[in-house]
């Protein structure tokens, strides 16, 4: 099989999903909103999409490993694009929230699965260049997809939701005609026959990266739901501007990862690129604290975008070497842990926040010391056990 062409093929495969994904973001608490939803309402909307990717993204990665990637990517977009379609369609809220837990369910099948199946098809070395190119498209889908959600919306909030369907469906079919199965019959039967527990991936010093995913998911999340306000405090930025950043730091994030981040692990491997850029979102964080104008808040934010851009496709490569639980099961349970940031990390941002403006940051900062103290244990554990061994 042709790694580069499947890459290729996942990267655009990604981006379009990422696409859909990002053109209802700017549209949907005024969408909710129309509809009667409460602003506790939109954020149990918005939670609701995370939890069932918390509960079903192991379950998909792990049925992955046994029936093939390409039709449980098929299943992943498909059901996306129903739940776009039914969120275009929706007149109570009940049917918004009925699309968005149809929407969490079947798009938890993607990442994981997308990163099973390179992790299939790369080899150890070239591994990290693999997971940075999916990580890049990810990024690149989240720049232009909101931008795209924006300019449809001004006729009709519906189109948007119409529009996402679409691009679902489109990428629906490239899979079905382009992509080709990287599991043989062969890898499929053992790995059924095998029926390792989905625990087994969470055993031993790999647990400890899964905990470091969700450190460094929950400093995200936390910097996500409360940047805008502080950015008002502090430099008077409105929602224009906001967004202007926000897309210079995905450009640099998408950029890192689908360049750096492969030459980089190649070189140096996957550890030292993790604490590197781990050390780059401190700075970051740190940084942040002191924003006064659109400058220094675009350049401040670019800094802890590069180095979290360092850090997930790394984890994920290393992950994929190290276990022995099949590929999907191992990245299926990695997607939870992000999730598990992603559903914990707005709230207590919002939460810290209150309490002061930079507690948020200041939390991150200790958070990813944390995570590079985990990582030393990590790697001391690692190293005890090949003494032992050996």
């Amino acid at each position: 099989m042709n790694s580069k062409k499947s890459l290729s093929i996942l990267f655009a495969v990604m981006f379009l999903v990422m696409v859909g994904f990002g053109i209802i973001i700017p549209v949907m608490p005024f969408y909710a909103e129309q509809i009667g939803a409460s602003p506790t309402q939109l954020g149990l909307l918005m939670a609701v999409y995370s939890l069932m990717q918390l509960i079903f993204a192991p379950m998909w990665g792990r049925i992955s490993d046994r029936v093939g990637r390409k039709p449980i990517i098929m299943v992943g977009i498909f059901g996306l694009a129903l739940s776009f379609f039914l969120m275009g369609i929706s007149t109570e809220l009940w049917m918004l929230f009925a699309a968005r837990i149809i929407g969490g369910f079947f798009s938890s099948a993607n990442m994981p699965t997308v990163m099973a199946y390179v992790a299939d098809v790369t080899s150890e070395e070239n591994r990290g260049k693999g997971m940075g190119i999916i990580g890049a498209s990810v990024g690149l889908g989240f720049i232009f997809g909101p931008a795209i959600g924006g300019i449809f919306s001004q006729g009709n909030l519906n189109t948007p939701f119409f529009l996402a369907g679409a691009s679902s469906l489109l990428t629906f079919f490239l899979v079905m005609f382009v992509l080709k199965e990287s599991l043989t019959d062969q890898q499929r039967q053992a790995q059924s026959q095998r029926r390792t527990p989905l625990l087994k991936a969470f055993n031993g010093p790999m647990s400890i990266l899964f905990i470091l995913q969700l450190f460094v998911s929950l400093s995200l999340a936390g910097l996500e739901a409360t940047f805008a306000y502080f950015a008002y405090e502090k430099a008077q930025l409105e929602s224009v501007e906001l967004g202007y950043i926000f897309m210079i730091m995905g450009f640099a994030g998408a950029m890192v990862q689908g360049g750096l981040v492969g030459r980089l692990t190649k070189k140096f491997g996957e550890g030292r690129v993790i604490q590197l850029g781990i050390v780059i979102s401190m700075i970051g964080f740190t940084f942040i604290l002191f924003i006064d104008s659109f400058t220094t808040a675009a350049i401040y934010l670019t800094i802890f975008g590069i180095g979290n851009g360092f850090i997930r496709p790394s984890i994920s490569s290393l992950l994929t070497k190290k276990s022995t639980a099949g590929h999907g099961s191992t990245t299926g349970l990695l997607s939870s842990f992000d999730s598990l940031g992603r559903i914990i990390g707005p709230p207590l941002g919002g939460f810290l926040f209150t309490l002061t403006i930079g507690l948020p940051y200041i939390t991150g900062i200790i958070l990813s010391v944390i995570a590079l103290i985990l990582y030393r244990i990590y790697h001391q554990l690692v190293k005890q056990s090949q003494l032992v061994t050996s």
